[in-house]
């Protein structure tokens, strides 16, 4: 009797985490279906300008921007790795640590100083136990990161770069091709003209663009090119949540089916002890009986 209850009591904690599980993917699908319309938004927004910025580097312009030259040396650098909040979104996490160990390990070798700012608590536990440094932490980006957010933490790498007194920025976060593929990556955002991508580059290779200014190319090369890479640093952000949410229901999906298959054989299991159970208690009544007489 003993038995049959423990396994009774196991079932019912299988089934209420299974239900949980459950309510998880589903919050999960919910939340990705809005991250993911707003990264595809951003991301033709963002294609947009890097093919504008591209054609005005190809054109023959004498403009220029800061942020478009490269300075002549990389001494001083910052590497900002995009983790989430909360865990259960299986591997989402461990794959962009490992690619920001790897740049860490490489700006050793080159002795550059590299100073290191994480979002997200699962990325600031981790350099804590890993007992690295880093300059800077931030936990108020969700899963709905906001533009005016972003925008604050742009402004000061613009400012940084523009003084001389960083020579890169590199973002390590998990990057979105498509609902069924991500990848983790080290882009570099800092300067700009690393941003422009081979298939930007054989884009506008095989076309000319000539461009009329109003109210001057000056003017406008000034706002444009800030506006850029806000715009890439704020779909790194996109990318990530909407990542994390796919992360996360493939993760608890896995989990409910786990818990589905372990209530079926803890089912199994419990038929087998009652059928035991019963045929040991006939078989007493039967040998009582047969005692009687």
């Amino acid at each position: 009797m003993a038995k049959t209850r423990a396994i009774i009591k196991r079932l019912k904690a299988v089934k209420n985490i299974r239900k949980i599980t459950r309510t998880m993917e589903l919050i999960a699908t919910a939340r990705f279906k809005k991250a993911m319309d707003r990264a595809s938004e951003a991301a033709a927004y963002t294609r947009k300008l890097s093919e504008i910025v591209a054609d005005l580097s190809q054109a023959d312009m004498t403009l220029s921007h800061p942020l478009l030259q490269a300075h002549e040396t990389e001494k001083n650098c910052v590497l900002l790795i995009l983790t989430s909040n909360r865990g259960l979104c299986g591997g989402y996490n461990s794959g962009i640590l490992k690619q920001a160990v790897q740049r860490i390990r490489e700006a050793k070798d080159v002795d550059q100083n590299l100073s290191l700012e994480v979002s997200g608590k699962r990325g600031l536990n981790f350099l804590r136990f890993q007992q690295y440094e880093f300059e800077r932490s931030f936990s108020h980006f969700e899963d709905k990161p906001r533009f005016d957010e972003v925008d604050v933490l742009a402004s000061r790498y613009i400012e940084l770069f523009v003084n001389g007194k960083i020579d890169r920025l590199d973002v390590a976060y998990m990057q979105f091709d498509s609902a069924s593929r991500q990848h983790p990556t080290v882009e570099t955002l800092l300067p700009i003209g690393k941003l422009i991508t081979e298939s930007t580059t054989e884009t506008t290779s095989t076309r000319k663009v000539e461009y009329e200014f109003l109210p001057s190319a000056g003017e406008i090369l000034q706002e444009l090119v800030p506006t850029s890479f806000k715009a890439r640093l704020f779909k790194c952000f996109l990318d990530a949540a909407v990542s994390e949410q796919i992360f996360r229901r493939v993760a608890m999906k896995a989990a409910t089916e786990n818990a589905s298959e372990m209530v079926g054989d803890l089912s199994q299991l419990y038929n087998r002890a009652r059928q035991s159970q019963i045929t040991s208690e006939l078989a007493e009544i039967i040998g009582g009986a047969a005692a009687l007489e």
